[in-house]
């Protein structure tokens, strides 16, 4: 049960994380490398807005107009995160009916135990798209940042802190999901175990 509800409680956290790391628009930032230092603007840019920041403290955002015209990393990112939430969701929900300490549907324990299994592997594959989707994103910003450009290497983008919490997000999910995985019916087992053991000597009684 504790093992149980420590797993729920990280999958859930990064769930929550990974929401967030979605909202974020801070998916790549201004690089303040090279010689200009001090800018006056820094943009940021996620997967839903791009922003900028004044040096005054103003923060203006615009969200992004066409879907057909983004990139295909940002596209396919999306997707990825999307999915992500929509695994993670169902998997909130199926663990909390499958966890021996809730009262939510079946009462049988085997019958529990294949539910938490259920919901762990559903944040497990949620773990999985979100680290995808960041890597993705990630793969691409460092192409950007460090390919032949005329492009100043202060005006170029760099990781920006919610592909951090991304990562942070699917490590979080993938252990509360494996965590959930090894509830494994002990009933079943147990009984499984009996039988091959009574087997052979059945066996040598009729013979």
């Amino acid at each position: 049960g504790a093992r149980e509800l420590a797993g729920y409680l990280a999958g859930l956290g990064g769930w929550v994380a990974a929401l967030a790391a979605a909202v974020l628009p801070q998916w790549r930032q201004s690089s303040y490398a090279g010689d200009a230092i001090i800018t006056a603007v820094g943009l940021h840019e996620g997967l839903w807005m791009s922003c900028a920041a004044q040096s005054t403290g103003q923060v203006q955002c615009r969200l992004h107009d066409s879907l057909l015209s983004l990139d295909v990393h940002i596209q396919t990112s999306r997707a990825l995160m999307v999915i992500s939430l929509l695994l993670g969701f169902f998997g909130i929900i199926v663990s909390v009916v499958g966890m021996k300490c809730t009262k939510v549907g079946e009462e049988d324990p085997i019958t529990k135990s294949r539910i938490a299994v259920a919901g762990g592997i559903l944040f497990v594959l949620s773990g999985l798209c979100t680290l995808a989707a960041v890597s993705l994103y990630a793969t691409q910003v460092t192409y950007e940042f460090f390919r032949e450009s005329t492009v100043p290497i202060n005006a170029r983008y760099e990781f920006g802190s919610a592909l951090f919490v991304g990562w942070g997000a699917a490590s979080l999910t993938v252990l509360g999901g494996s965590l959930l995985c090894c509830s494994c019916p002990a009933k079943e087992r147990r009984g499984q175990q009996y039988y091959r053991q009574s087997q052979p000597s059945t066996t040598r009684e009729y013979v």
